[in-house]
């Protein structure tokens, strides 16, 4: 119940830079995947260094690459996890495990993803994403 008012709940109140449509629909697409709580604090934590990091990521990546029509968002969650796992960003990938799941991926495509990780981006690289996959699996079973 917790989590349906979170992604209820209003925007932050945006500092001026972030006062245009198109971060405005980046937004809400990242609380709705990212959850609300993460993403508000991400805005809310963004300093006079950082402001313009939000800013293009949530405008760019959000509100003009998650919003096109091309793909829905499961399949963007899908394609993100292969990518951060072939990068090996844990930070992200983390972060993306929860996405993907709020998206409607399942535990066994996530694990199918690292399986062809393993045989296009490496072993190294798909075992890192199991362990990371395993310990936000533990983390949310254990919430």
């Amino acid at each position: 119940m917790a989590k349906a008012a979170a992604k209820t709940q209003a925007a932050p109140k945006l500092r001026k830079e972030f006062d245009t449509d198109r971060f405005r629909a980046g937004l809400a697409v990242r609380r709705a995947v990212l959850g609300a709580e993460y993403v508000d604090a991400s805005i809310a934590k963004a300093d006079d260094f950082m402001v313009d990091f939000q800013k293009m990521v949530t405008e760019f990546c959000w509100g003009d690459i998650w919003t096109r029509p091309g793909l829905v968002r499961r399949d963007r969650s899908l394609l993100n996890l292969a990518m951060l796992a072939a990068l090996n960003r844990p930070n992200e990938l983390k972060l993306h495990l929860k996405g993907a799941l709020n998206n409607g991926v399942t535990r066994d495509e996530i694990k199918e993803v690292f399986l062809a990780v393993c045989v296009y981006a490496g072993v190294p690289a798909g075992l890192d994403a199991f362990k990371t996959a395993v310990e936000v699996f533990k983390e949310i079973d254990a919430a």
